[in-house]
């Protein structure tokens, strides 16, 4: 990557004003010839003003020499120069700083002043040399000639190094804002590469939490139902033999679908598409997520469920609000009392709505199982205008029942999952206990 900007300015450096060692080098060159110049014009000038030649000498190589800071104060160096045109001297200081005040960042009615007065300083001064020497009989012209040479002169020396040097201050000033330009596109590639990782790190996040609670929804509602079985087979399991058999084979149902459905999404997230293990590329979440999804959708329609009962959808679509009918007999098949009561005339939704409303009374379900074994549960689904709600309330579990339940592991990530549903589409969940001991969970879900 080239340096540019601040990167380039901390990598050049030169004493006092200047940027470079080079600079320096230049102006203190100028400065010497700008003060034999002026030095050796300062002998002619000591001898027609009368003064030792030595102070004339002194004079000009001080006025000269001031040549050293055009950088610094290029007004300075100009006045200098056009204070001492009337002594005939100072040419190489003022072409040069005129040069360098029209390349600075000077105002331009500042650097028009400044160059209008070194012209008729230089006018004024040829005029009178030029028409001396013709009195003198030096040149022998027509009159013609003193105007012409007096302006073309003053025209010479001014005209040329200030359009020269807006040039060059016009051309630096592009530079500087290509280079400024460069490094804030340089910033914004570094802040766009900062937020597509950022992106990137919160869509694997995503996909990662999409990949839980869809493992979440195809597992731990078979698995609950599992253990609550397991639990009866192991209460009737001397007093009525035949019921055990029928807990016993629901329970390897059961096992069998939850194994089938673990084994595609390992199978996912362990490879690719199956041949070499040198073709195989990594899979992305999304694939992962999809397989699980597809998994999870698959729960209510594998024949042999909970209930002993077959039926329900199969294949992709995934599960919807005509398959709740079924969940509710699956959950009284494991010994809930359950009801279920329906408001509104029932319609169909987009498949993304039915299948969080069916996953939210599912994980409701799923949860009175884990934590209120026995408990009579009251399901509602309201379908209104513009909305669909439901709603999962159980009562308070008795006591026996609640004492001799199997003890299902909780982490916790049910309600977290329904809400994250839910939200994601705009809806609004709300859980918690109720006044009578037992636990609520609601939720609406626009019908858009």
């Amino acid at each position: 990557m080239t340096t540019t900007g601040e990167d380039h300015a901390a990598a050049r450096g030169g004493p006092w004003w200047w940027t470079r060692w080079r600079s320096a080098v230049l102006d203190a060159g100028l400065a010497a010839g700008s003060a034999a110049e002026c030095g050796a014009e300062g002998v002619r000038f000591a001898r027609d003003a009368g003064i030792p030649a030595a102070v004339g000498v002194v004079f000009g190589v001080l006025a000269g020499s001031t040549l050293i800071v055009r950088r610094k104060w290029p007004i300075a160096v100009v006045l200098v120069s056009i204070a001492i045109t009337p002594a005939q001297m100072g040419y190489v200081m003022g072409i040069v700083g005129l040069y360098t005040l029209a390349a600075s960042e000077l105002p331009r009615r500042i650097i028009g002043a400044l160059a209008g007065m070194s012209f008729l300083g230089m006018l004024i001064v040829m005029f009178v040399r030029v028409r001396q020497d013709m009195q003198h009989g030096t040149w022998e012209l027509g009159d013609w000639f003193l105007p012409f040479a007096s302006i073309t002169t003053a025209v010479g020396m001014t005209a040329p190094p200030v359009l020269l040097g807006m040039y060059v201050g016009a051309r630096r000033r592009l530079m500087e804002s290509l280079r400024e330009r460069a490094d804030s596109l340089e910033r914004e590639l570094q802040l766009l590469a900062e937020r597509a990782e950022e992106r990137a790190e919160w869509a694997r996040g995503e996909e990662r939490t999409r990949i839980a609670r869809e493992m979440h929804d195809v597992v731990a509602h078979r698995v609950s139902l599992m253990v609550v079985h397991a639990a009866a087979l192991q209460a009737v399991a001397r007093k009525d033999p035949e019921k055990a058999v029928k807990n016993a084979a629901l329970v390897g149902d059961m096992g069998r679908q939850a194994l089938t459905e673990l084994r595609e999404m390992l199978g996912v997230l362990r490879s690719g598409d199956g041949r070499d293990v040198r073709e195989r590329a990594a899979v992305p979440l999304v694939a992962v997520a999809a397989a699980a999804a597809a998994a999870a959708s698959r729960v209510v329609g594998d024949e042999g469920g909970a209930g002993g009962e077959g039926g329900g959808e199969g294949g992709s679509e995934g599960p919807c609000l005509s398959d709740v009918d079924e969940l509710l007999g699956q959950s009284a098949a494991a010994g809930m009392a359950v009801d279920l009561s329906v408001e509104g005339e029932s319609r169909s939704y987009a498949a993304e709505i039915e299948q969080t409303a069916y996953r939210v009374v599912q994980e409701a379900l799923t949860n009175v199982h884990k934590h209120a074994a026995g408990a009579k549960t009251h399901v509602r689904l309201a379908h209104r205008v513009s909305e669909i709600a439901m709603q999962v309330e159980n009562e308070p579990p008795p006591e026996l029942a609640a004492a001799s339940a199997a003890r299902l592991p909780s982490g916790g990530n049910g309600l977290v999952g329904m809400r994250e549903r839910v939200l994601a589409l705009g809806g609004v969940f709300v859980s918690g206990p109720t006044d009578a001991g037992g636990f609520r969970v609601s939720a609406v879900i626009p019908a858009a």
